[in-house]
């Protein structure tokens, strides 16, 4: 329960963070991206002080023998460039081109974006669930022996 009480207040933390900084406005977020356009450079600040404060976080965080609320950091240890990664990357940037919203606005904007966020949510759902059925390896289950023994 206390795992769950501080996921929500972190979540809770990002969620007004993104509403304080409009990353859950994608016309903000369109703008942003139309360099050669209607270019609206006021999330750079917001993307380098998220770069800054982890970079700043992480330093202090990873001095600790383990995490305040867990047994065990959970850092990612895969250090391959490879095409699973390439095309996650290009469809995250072709997401985020076309609607202005990556998963966290998305997840935020829910209570205020209307129906055409309900739907980019459920279709991020869908895509999420085919991409690890497609494209997670598979772990086999163990053999389970009968204890009955043949004859």
């Amino acid at each position: 329960m206390k795992r769950v009480v501080i996921a929500l207040i972190c979540g809770s933390v990002f969620g007004v963070g993104l509403t304080l900084s409009e990353m859950v406005n994608p016309a903000k977020v369109l703008n942003f991206l139309d360099v050669f356009g209607t270019w609206d450079p006021s999330l750079i600040l917001v993307l380098g002080g998220a770069v800054v404060t982890t970079f700043i976080g992480y330093q202090l965080v990873l001095k600790r023998a383990s995490p305040i609320f867990s047994d065990a950091f959970q850092l990612p240890t895969a250090k391959d460039f490879d095409s699973r990664l390439v095309t996650g990357a290009i469809l995250f940037g072709v997401g985020w081109g076309l609607v202005g919203f990556c998963p966290g606005p998305a997840l935020t904007a829910l209570l205020i974006g209307g129906e055409p966020v309900v739907y980019l949510v459920l279709s991020m759902i869908v895509g999420m669930f085919l991409a690890d059925q497609l494209f997670s390896p598979k772990v086999q289950k163990p053999h389970h022996r009968h204890s009955k023994s043949r004859p």
